[in-house]
């Protein structure tokens, strides 16, 4: 891999591990928790979708051969549970979750490919990737799931995940395609947290 794309993509989980983990230990603070219930909020929200992803691209999960993601975790969780919850603006969590979305979408997406998985199912990693530990914390939380929310949420994952993806076959050099990608899903998130937007829900009968 070039000493760039591998520089961004380290970068991008580094951001994804701390705004993830610095969402759920915010959202265990809104639930009155103690700091060790924020630091496995913390835990889960970061690690959740990766471990899916390197469990299905076969690789070694990534947080169970390095201690740096949880040692990152519990530091980012403690940080944030000390923070008073009248400092937080109103939709930080929203924002924290959309910077982890854009950054592990594309992330999730480059690693798969490193392992030689097809690009269509190395941009569906990177989804599962971005998607799935918002989808634990809240669970967790017992709060409406963020997906249940009628925003884009879902789909700025595949616009980032699929954008870099696409470029990365089309030649753009790979630190732009990286970047790119990251920037079109917490763009369009973004959009969808400030104006509400949203595919048209199912019609019924």
């Amino acid at each position: 891999m070039a000493p760039q794309l591998q520089t961004i993509l380290g970068w991008l989980d580094i951001a994804g591990l701390s705004v993830f983990a610095a969402s759920g230990a915010l959202a265990a603070a809104r639930k009155r928790l103690d700091f060790v219930g924020a630091c496995f909020f913390a835990l889960v929200t970061a690690t959740g979708g990766g471990t899916l992803r390197d469990v299905l691209i076969g690789a070694p999960i990534f947080w169970m051969h390095d201690p740096v993601p949880v040692i990152l975790c519990l530091i980012v969780a403690v940080a944030a549970w000390a923070i008073p919850l009248r400092w937080w603006p109103e939709r930080a969590l929203d924002w924290f979750d959309a910077a982890g979305l854009a950054a592990y979408a594309v992330y999730g997406a480059a690693k798969a490919l490193q392992f030689g998985i097809a690009p269509v199912s190395a941009a569906t990693a990177g989804i599962i990737t971005a998607c799935l530990g918002g989808v634990i914390r809240d669970t967790i939380a017992g709060v409406p799931s963020v997906m249940m929310r009628h925003e884009l949420y879902v789909t700025a994952a595949l616009a980032a995940a699929a954008s870099f993806v696409a470029l990365m076959a089309a030649g753009v050099a790979q630190p732009w395609s990286a970047a790119l990608g990251a920037l079109l899903g917490f763009g369009l998130r973004g959009a969808a947290i400030r104006w509400h937007l949203s595919l048209p829900p199912h019609r019924g009968h």
